[in-house]
């Protein structure tokens, strides 16, 4: 299928096949955006662009320590079910959802409103740490509440959200057990590094299609993305725009001048450009549009070697405490010496 199996040594796989994307748009026919879409491993295909849900009209409690410079908590001037709607009208139809964003109730009556047919829509969810921790039971209680909240029968995708330690791997073989069962076409991680991969792959029969991780030029770890593309792990990108707080960035700037694109624009079609499905989130139609135009266009060789760059080490040292900290948080295990015990600090960074 294009994909290349085993994570050794070697040069880096090349690009995941890509469906599309040129002419008609080619998403289950749907209305929606001139979207492409990616071969996941099970055979399944993935919408290339996507609807992040995470901040939409709800801000999780404790939502500012979720990522290092993420974007400020605070008020919304509209409700998730209003922002979903407005996307889904502009066309997107990849919906990026998880317990831990706290609407997906709002999101099932956006979609409600919306009209359009979930035959034409790929909704994926991901359950949070409290409930890995918890166990398989609070997994399975948890897809199926996502199952009510967003008015359908099935999942495209569902995702553990982070590897919780000495827990990860029963809430997966929960969501194996929910795919058997049909609950879920496809199942997947995210936040796991290479570390946590290898230890999940020796435990459990189905490969997972997905590893969903920040990606973005300042955060660019290519070992990791390579390791991931290589065994047939598709990656999908968080915070492809770094919250808007890279817009300002001269590189990124001069190129937005260049190819007469804004840094959004440049932002995504480096991600797409390179085979990671892109998550946008914005709450204002001009931008969800805006985002979305990252296709039928490319940045030259040079460009994304220049964007692949900006990535520093100190930003890496970041990512790793964040990971070391997220990885129990919320938790009983969050801030005590089992958590010293059994977190793994020695994962691949890069």
């Amino acid at each position: 299928r294009g994909l290349l199996r085993g994570g050794g040594g070697g040069p880096p796989p090349p690009p995941p096949r890509l469906r599309g994307g040129g002419g008609l748009p080619n998403f289950k026919a749907s209305a929606g955006l001139n979207c492409p879409t990616i071969q996941l491993n099970d055979d399944s295909s993935h919408p290339l662009l996507g609807y992040g849900t995470y901040k939409v009209g709800f801000i999780p409690a404790s939502a500012s320590a979720a990522a290092g410079g993420a974007e400020a908590a605070g008020g919304t001037e509209k409700t998730a079910r209003e922002c979903v709607k407005e996307a889904l009208g502009v066309g997107y139809r990849f919906l990026d959802c998880a317990q831990f964003y706290g609407n997906e109730k709002e999101v099932g009556l956006a979609i409600k409103d919306s009209g359009v047919p979930r035959e034409n829509l790929y909704l994926a969810s991901k359950v949070w740490t409290d409930k890995i921790y918890e166990g398989r039971a609070a997994v399975r209680e948890q897809v199926l509440k996502t199952l009510a909240d967003l008015q359908t029968d099935y999942l495209d995708l569902y995702l553990v959200h982070w590897p919780v330690p000495g827990h990860h791997v029963e809430a997966y073989k929960e969501l194996e057990a929910l795919l058997e069962e049909g609950k879920v076409r496809s199942i997947g991680m995210s936040n796991y590094a290479v570390e946590d991969y290898k230890e999940l792959r020796e435990a459990t029969s189905v490969k997972p299609t997905i590893n969903q991780i920040e990606v973005n030029p300042f955060l660019y770890r290519k070992k990791t993305i390579d390791f991931f593309q290589a065994e047939g792990v598709q990656i999908q990108s968080y915070r492809a725009l770094r919250d808007g707080k890279a817009f300002q960035d001269p590189t990124v700037l001069e190129l937005a001048g260049k190819y007469g694109k804004s840094a959004a624009q440049i932002l995504g079609r480096w991600c797409v450009q390179k085979g990671i499905i892109y998550i946008p989130k914005s709450v204002k139609k001009e931008r969800m549009e805006e985002n979305a135009d990252v296709f039928g266009w490319e940045l030259e060789g040079g460009d994304v070697a220049r964007l692949d760059a900006l990535t520093t080490d100190s930003s890496l040292q970041a990512f790793k405490e964040l990971y070391i900290k997220c990885v129990v948080r919320d938790t009983p295990m969050a801030g005590t010496e089992e958590a010293e015990k059994v977190i793994n600090k020695d994962i691949t960074v890069g």
